[in-house]
C-alpha cells in the first residue's frame, strides 16, 4: 500500500515538472516574438519619420541654385548706378555758369542764302556748362542804337552751351527792296550778353557788311539751321 502512495506522488511531481517546464517555455516564446514585433515596428516608424523630413539630394541642389540665381541677380540690381567719377551732375544749377565775354569766343559771318543774313558762331571756351539766355546784342561800328529781336524766333527753352560747345544767332543785315534806307557799311562788331555790361569783340569775316535801318537779330539756337530760319 505504502508502495503505490509512493510511486503515485513520484508520477504526480513528475507531471507538475513537466507542466512547469511547458509554461516556462510558451512565457519565453511569446516574450521574444512580442520583442521582435516592437522592433520591427520601431524601424518602420523611423523610416517613416525620415522619408517626411528629408529633401532629395537632386531638389536641394535645385534649390540651392534657385536661391544663388536670385541672390545674384538682386546683388547686380543693388550695385547698378549710374553718374560722373566724382559724383556730381554737370547739369545741376550749382556747376552751371552764364556765358559772357569772358567765357566764350564769337565769329560772324555773311552767308549767300538767304540773301543778307549773317551767321553768328558763339563758341563756349570755359570748363563749364554756361547758359544763354535771350539775344545777342550787337554793336556794330557807327550804330547809334542796338537792332530789334526777331520775336518769332524765340526757342522753347534757353540754349546751354557744354564746353566747346557752339550757339548760333542771325542778324538780317538789310531790307532787299531797299526800304531800310542808304545804310553804311561796318568795319567792327561787339557782342553783348544778357545780364552783363561786358563786350565781346566778334572776328567779322569778309571785313565788312552793310547794313541800314532794318538791321534785327534772332535769339540764340542750338544750330544754325533754325538760326538761318528765323
Amino acid at each position: 500500500m505504502r508502495t503505490r502512495m509512493l510511486a503515485a506522488a513520484t508520477v504526480a511531481l513528475a507531471a507538475l515538472s513537466l507542466t512547469a517546464c511547458g509554461s516556462e517555455e510558451k512565457v519565453r516564446d511569446e516574450g521574444a516574438a512580442k520583442s521582435s514585433q516592437s522592433t520591427s515596428e520601431d524601424a518602420a516608424a523611423g523610416s517613416s519619420s525620415g522619408s517626411d523630413d528629408a529633401t532629395p539630394s537632386s531638389d536641394r541642389t535645385k534649390t540651392s541654385g534657385n536661391g544663388s540665381g536670385s541672390e545674384s541677380s538682386g546683388g547686380k540690381g543693388a550695385n547698378a548706378g549710374t553718374g560722373t567719377a566724382d559724383g556730381s551732375d554737370p547739369d545741376a544749377p550749382e556747376n552751371r555758369v552764364p556765358c559772357t565775354a569772358a567765357n566764350t569766343s564769337v565769329t560772324a559771318a555773311p552767308v549767300p542764302r538767304p540773301l543778307n543774313y549773317m551767321l553768328i558762331t558763339i563758341t563756349n571756351t570755359g570748363s563749364k556748362l554756361c547758359d544763354l539766355p535771350g539775344y545777342p546784342i550787337l554793336k556794330f561800328e557807327g550804330a547809334q542804337s542796338v537792332p530789334p529781336v526777331i520775336e518769332d524766333s524765340k526757342p522753347q527753352a534757353v540754349t546751354s552751351l557744354k564746353p566747346g560747345g557752339k550757339g548760333y544767332a542771325a542778324a538780317i543785315l538789310s531790307a532787299g527792296d531797299g526800304s531800310g534806307g542808304e545804310g553804311y557799311t561796318a568795319t567792327s562788331l561787339q557782342i553783348g550778353f544778357q545780364g552783363s555790361d561786358r563786350m565781346a569783340d566778334a572776328a567779322l569775316q569778309g571785313g565788312d557788311v552793310h547794313i541800314d535801318s532794318k538791321l534785327r537779330v534772332s535769339y540764340w539756337q542750338s544750330d544754325s539751321a533754325t538760326a538761318l530760319g528765323s
